[in-house]
C-alpha cells in the first residue's frame, strides 16, 4: 500500500491506494478557517497535525501495516513561521489571505523578482506574507528560524525533516524556477537565508523517514516520505498528466487550469503563475480563481439550503446563461487575470423575479467565466491545451461542468476518483520515490468516466453573457479605488 496525505484547506484527505492504482481506503477530517479581519484568512499548524493523526488513524489497521510509503500533497503558499524548537510562532496565513497588497508592490516595483521567479507578487503568495510579518510583527520575524509550507509542516511532525518539493517552493517567491533552486538575492530582500528554507526536491524523491514513535503510533513501519507536490501538482500526478498540453481544471475551494509545458512559460503580467511540476525536467502555467466551490457553498448558507447539493437542484428550471443575473466570483480577491486582493464579489440584475435559483446558476455561471478568463491568459502566455479532465468536489454536478465546457468551448473529461485528486498523485508520488519505476509506468491517466461536450445551442448565450460578466470588474474595481 502506498499512503497519500493531501492537506486542504477544508480538511485533511488520506488515501492508501494498492500496486494496481486502485484506491483501498480513504479516510477526511475537517478543517475551519479563522477570518479575524477582512480578507485575513488563518489557520493553527496543531490543527493540521491533529486531523492528519485523526484521518490516518481512521484508515483499517490491516492496511496501515502494509504501508511501503508516505506522499505528501497541500495547499500552497501558506506562511508558516517556526522557531528554533520547530514551534509555530503565530497562526499560518494561507494562501487566499489578502493582507499583504503594500508588500506586494514594494516586491515588483524594480522588476527582479518577476525575472527570477518569473511570477508577480501576490498577496497569496509566501514571501509578501512572511515580509508583511517583519513589517507589522517584528518580534515574531526576529525569532523566526524556519519558514515552511503547509503539507512541510506534516513532514516536519512526521520525519523531523525541514524538506519540500520544487512545485510548493515555486509559489513562495524566493524559488528561481528555471533552475529550481532557492534565489539568494530574494531571500536577502526578504531578511532571510538559505538556512531558514527547506531542502529542496524533487517531489518523486524521498525526503526522509517517519520517526519511530509515530510509525509505532499509526500502525506502520518507518518507510520513506516523498517529497510530493503542492495540491494542483499532485492532482496532475494523479490524474496522470506529465505531458506538455495536457491540462486539469479543479474545482475545489478555490478554481485552478493547471496546464503541463516543457519550459517555464512566465507571464506575470497575465496573473499566470509559471511553477515547477512535482517530476523532474517539467514545468506546468496556472490560472487561478480564489473562490470556486467555496463560492457555492456560500451561496448555499446564504439561501439556507440544507447542503450544497441542495442548491445544485435549485436552478433545474433555469436554462443556463439566460438568467438576467451575473455573479462575479471575487470574494476574496482575485488572481487570474486581475491580480486584485482588493475587489470583492457582486451580483448584478436582481429584479423582483430573482429567486434562489437564478443566484445559483449565476455562480457556477460565474465561476465558470473567470475560469474562461484563466484559459485566455494561460493561452496567451503560449501554453497550448490538448485535453483537460476536470476534478475536485465540484466535478460531481453534471450541471456546472456542463456550463463550464460551454464557457471553455472545449469538451472535459471527468475520470474514476477524480475527487481524490491530490492524494492520489501523492501516493504514486510515494510509490515513485521508494520502487524507482519509470514516471510513465506509474503516473497513468484513471479511467475515463464521461466526456462533457460544449453546448452549441448555448454558445451564442454564454458569449453575450460572458460579456455583460466582463463589464462587470471595471465598474466594481472604480466603485471601491
Amino acid at each position: 500500500m502506498w499512503l497519500g496525505i493531501d492537506l486542504g484547506t477544508s480538511g485533511v484527505k488520506v488515501v492508501l491506494v494498492d500496486d494496481d492504482g486502485l484506491v483501498a481506503a480513504e479516510a477526511t477530517h475537517a478543517l475551519s478557517i479563522a477570518r479575524p479581519h477582512d480578507g485575513w484568512s488563518e489557520q493553527d499548524p496543531e490543527h493540521w497535525w491533529a486531523a492528519t493523526e485523526q484521518a490516518v488513524q481512521a484508515l483499517p489497521a490491516k492496511l496501515r501495516r502494509s504501508v511501503r510509503g508516505v506522499g505528501l500533497a497541500g495547499q500552497m503558499h501558506g506562511a508558516t513561521l517556526l522557531d528554533g524548537s520547530g514551534r509555530a510562532l503565530r497562526p499560518a496565513m494561507l494562501w487566499n489571505d489578502g493582507r499583504a497588497t503594500r508588500e506586494c508592490a514594494e516586491i515588483d516595483a524594480d522588476g527582479v523578482s518577476r525575472m527570477i521567479t518569473g511570477n508577480a507578487a501576490m498577496p497569496g503568495l509566501t514571501r509578501p506574507k512572511v515580509d508583511w510579518v517583519r513589517r507589522h510583527e517584528p518580534d515574531v520575524f526576529t525569532r523566526v528560524r524556519k519558514v515552511l509550507l503547509p503539507k512541510d509542516y506534516l513532514r516536519l511532525r512526521m520525519t523531523g525533516d525541514a524538506a519540500t518539493d520544487m512545485s510548493d517552493a515555486s509559489g513562495t517567491l524566493w524559488l528561481d524556477v528555471a533552475k529550481r533552486d532557492w534565489s539568494d538575492p530574494l531571500l536577502d530582500a526578504s531578511g532571510l537565508d538559505r538556512r531558514h528554507m527547506p531542502s529542496l526536491h524533487e517531489g518523486s524523491a524521498a525526503t526522509g523517514c517517519l520517526r519511530a514513535e509515530i510509525a509505532a503510533h499509526w500502525g506502520m513501519a518507518r518507510v520513506p516520505v516523498a517529497a510530493g507536490g503542492g495540491d494542483n501538482a499532485a492532482a496532475a500526478i494523479g490524474c496522470g498528466l506529465t505531458r506538455p498540453g495536457q491540462a486539469l481544471l479543479s474545482l475545489g475551494t478555490s478554481g485552478v487550469l493547471f496546464v503541463v509545458t516543457d519550459r517555464p512559460r512566465p507571464a506575470p503580467q497575465l496573473g499566470t503563475h509559471s511553477f515547477c511540476h512535482a517530476v523532474p525536467a517539467c514545468w506546468h502555467q496556472m490560472a487561478v480563481t480564489l473562490s470556486a466551490a467555496s463560492a457555492l457553498d456560500w451561496v448555499a448558507r446564504l439561501c439556507r439550503f440544507e447542503s450544497v447539493e441542495t442548491a445544485l437542484l435549485a436552478p433545474q428550471t433555469v436554462e443556463p446563461f439566460t438568467t438576467p443575473v451575473v455573479f462575479l466570483p471575487y470574494l476574496a480577491g482575485e488572481r487570474t487575470p486581475h491580480n486584485d486582493a482588493a475587489v470583492r464579489g457582486c451580483f448584478a440584475g436582481l429584479g423582483h423575479a430573482t429567486d434562489a435559483g437564478h443566484l445559483v446558476a449565476a455562480v457556477l455561471e460565474g465561476v465558470a467565466f473567470a475560469l474562461a478568463d484563466g484559459q485566455d491568459a494561460v493561452q496567451a502566455a503560449g501554453a497550448s491545451i490538448d485535453t483537460i479532465f476536470v476534478v475536485g468536489g465540484g466535478a460531481r454536478s453534471k450541471r456546472w461542468c456542463q456550463v463550464l465546457a460551454t464557457a471553455l468551448g472545449r469538451p472535459l473529461e471527468r475520470r474514476e476518483e477524480a475527487h481524490l485528486g491530490p492524494a492520489s498523485g501523492a501516493a504514486r508520488l510515494a510509490r515513485l520515490a521508494v520502487s524507482g519505476e519509470p514516471i510513465e509506468d506509474v503516473v497513468t491517466a484513471p479511467r475515463i468516466v464521461d466526456t462533457i461536450e460544449p453546448d452549441a445551442a448555448l454558445a451564442q448565450a454564454s458569449h453575450d453573457q460572458r460579456r455583460r460578466y466582463r463589464a462587470l470588474y471595471p465598474a466594481i474595481r472604480e466603485s471601491i479605488s
